[in-house]
């Protein structure tokens, strides 16, 4: 089992998609570096700083691009009530910009 990158083996740490940190602990490459810093500083600087990942932003790329960061609408309400306020806007692929706007 990994908490906090440790592991049951005192000299033995888990950092990137095999920690499974948190449900906000996103499988990224970036994440994964950020995570190794970390644990780093922690070991060797005397760093008492554990990460956040609950504002990385994330985007999926298939024919219909998707991409969020921070809260879900759904946690946003749980956590503020009524109130919220929500964002939404169409993104246009730079490739649909170059063809004039035709996917």
């Amino acid at each position: 089992k990994c908490t906090q990158a440790a592991t049951t083996a005192h000299n033995v740490f888990c950092i990137g998609d095999c920690a499974g940190e948190s449900p906000n602990s996103p499988e990224l490459t970036p994440v994964a570096i950020k995570a190794g810093q970390l644990l780093a500083r922690r070991l060797y600087a005397k760093s008492k700083e554990r990460a956040d990942w609950s504002l990385v932003p994330t985007a999926v790329f298939t024919p219909l691009e998707y991409a969020s960061v921070g809260m879900s609408e759904e946690e946003a309400s749980d956590k503020l009530g009524d109130d919220l306020e929500v964002y939404h806007t169409y993104y246009s692929p730079l490739e649909s910009l170059a063809s004039g706007g035709k996917p």
